[in-house]
């Protein structure tokens, strides 16, 4: 059946909310929209032992991101792609199709496929917005999730672990399960670097640790000519307001569960205040592109730092990393250092390091409406099949002295500049790994970076990246780090107003940033009101009124 997608709904399930388990589930493809009984335990007999070859083969389509890179095979068809049919669906009779996503349009693609009934079997993304539009749509269907864990036992036995059963359900339903995201609370996969040859040019022997220290090192390498524009940032095109650092500490709960979003921009919070008039001020001394604004997928803010132009980028980490491969390219002899997650620190405006952590889960995965019991039960052989230690090592480090070679403690190291046929797609395969897990694990945390950290590079950042795990688990333990609120209910107002906001936002900011500083903060009152009444009001008083009534996750302690 064709369905439309009339409204975003932000709806999820409160990560410590209790939810009761209801009788009268289906066994197989659906619960007839009742929550699911949740095993405490995984029984003796349940997993792979028991299945059994498909009579009549099952065709099932997984989506696996396209990130367009160069020089990489398609990610919908390739040696991986191939292994998984001939490893695991040949064996059970299941025809395994990959089906493209492209990184940047993940909504817009999902939207096309269920409009032409061509849902993937499985469908999966990591905000809870996204899939809980599939879920409220129609587009997913419920689960049971005994059925489940009869099927994928050490999958589930994983999401026990984790404490993930509580974000299965939604609106009275359970339809996700979701995959393993490690060490969620530091994001230490995603690295800033800076120049650390311009610092040292000018006077530095270290990253800046403080705002102080970051402006002054600006000025005066803009001074030594070594560039005229430091800083590089590209048009907002998403809803998120990267404003954490400049909370206050701690953060009223209220104003948190209003505010903190990654479906609607908090224009009128005064953390974002603080951090648009930061960057209003780094406009007006000239450091910033004044066509910043048409760059709306960040395509020249990468270009400016890997042609020398721009003090700092971040990315996420792997063994290739084509960005800092091309920097070096054009750089001959640049140095660059892992940034300090300090240097944002400006007394009485930002006096701690505060971060967004991820949400203690990776993939949030559904199963298309259109799915038969069968395809079904397949795709959830395939999570059992790739979760499972063997099989997950091969898709993520390759074939032996081929993709990869041993270090001397024996663990795994990814060629990053093989090209033969058998190469890695990004990140290790994780566009594939990822309906098991977010990030690839590699024994302990060091040695888990020491396989991410960039290989071929004129440096070696192993030792640099594990020192910034380091301090980003301290900023978490101090409590510094903490996600968004989740909710259980639908916020109404979100579905109706957060396109015309986004809008407004784009806006708004650039208006904001491009203002004189005198300027600022009437255009900042005028701007407010009009997107408080464009929708705003109306979203923030939905959140405060789910909060209020027990429909939220809560802030964890703070110190």
């Amino acid at each position: 059946m064709k369905k439309t997608f009339k409204r975003v709904a932000a709806l999820a399930l409160a990560a410590i909310m209790a939810v009761g388990a209801l009788s009268g589930c289906n066994k197989g493809g659906g619960s007839n929209g009742k929550i699911s009984e949740k095993p405490t335990k995984v029984e003796a007999g349940w997993g792979m032992e028991s299945w059994k070859k498909f009579d009549e083969q099952v065709h099932i389509t997984v989506p696996v991101y396209d990130r367009s890179k160069e020089g990489y095979p398609s990610v919908a068809d390739n040696y991986w792609t191939k292994w998984v049919q001939s490893e695991f669906g040949d064996k059970w009779n299941i025809k395994v199709e990959y089906v493209a996503i492209p990184r940047g349009d993940v909504m817009n693609a999902y939207n096309l496929l269920i409009s032409s009934d061509d849902t993937p079997t499985i469908m999966m993304e990591y905000d809870y917005p996204k899939v809980a539009q599939w879920a409220s749509d129609g587009a997913m269907q419920t689960i049971d999730l005994v059925e489940f864990a009869k099927i994928a036992p050490t999958y589930y036995q994983k999401m026990i672990d984790n404490n993930q059963l509580g974000y299965t359900d939604i609106s009275g339903g359970t339809y996700f399960v979701l995959s393993e995201r490690p060490y969620y609370d530091t994001t230490y996969t995603f690295v800033n670097f800076v120049r650390m040859d311009w610092l040292r040019k000018v006077g530095y022997d270290h990253v800046p640790t403080s705002y102080a220290e970051y402006t002054d090192a600006l000025t005066k390498i803009v001074e030594a000519g070594l560039t005229d524009q430091p800083i590089g940032i590209s048009l907002p095109t998403q809803a998120y307001a990267q404003n954490f650092s400049f909370r206050d500490y701690p953060v009223n709960e209220e104003e948190w569960a209003m505010h903190s979003s990654l479906g609607t921009a908090s224009l009128t919070w005064e953390p974002t205040y603080q951090m648009l008039k930061r960057q209003n001020a780094e406009y007006n001394k000239g450091w910033i592109s004044t066509e910043y604004d048409l760059d709306t997928d960040e395509t020249q803010k990468k270009a400016d730092f890997v042609n020398g132009k721009t003090f700092m980028y971040g990315g996420y980490m792997a063994a290739n990393v084509d960005w800092l491969t091309s920097f070096y390219e054009n750089n001959p002899g640049a140095e660059l250092a892992v940034a300090s997650n300090y240097w944002v620190v400006e007394k009485g405006v930002v006096d701690y390091p505060q971060m967004r952590s991820d949400n203690p889960f990776g993939m949030i995965v559904g199963f298309s409406s259109l799915a038969t019991e069968d395809q079904l039960k397949a795709a959830w052989m395939l999570m059992e099949w790739m979760i499972q230690a063997d099989n997950l090592y091969v898709l993520e480090n390759g074939i032996k002295d081929v993709t990869y070679t041993l270090d001397d403690q024996g663990l795994p190291v990814v060629n990053a500049d093989y090209r033969g046929e058998e190469m890695l797609n990004h990140n290790c395969n994780i566009d594939m790994t990822c309906l098991v897990h977010a990030s690839k694990v590699t024994g302990t945390i060091e040695q888990s970076i020491a396989a991410i950290a960039p290989q071929g590079l004129p440096q070696d950042f192993t030792q640099a990246m594990i020192d910034n795990y380091y301090e980003l688990k301290k900023i978490a333990t101090e409590g510094h780090s903490y996600s968004d609120p989740i909710f259980s209910v639908t916020i109404e107002a979100e579905s109706e107003y957060t396109a015309t906001l986004l809008s407004l936002y784009k806006e708004y900011s650039v208006k904001l940033t491009k203002c004189k500083p005198d300027e600022f903060d009437k255009l900042y009152g005028e701007f407010k009101e009009a997107y408080l009444k464009a929708g705003y009001q109306q979203i923030i008083d939905e959140r405060l009124q789910a909060y209020k009534d027990g429909n939220s996750t809560k802030l964890p302690v703070q110190k």
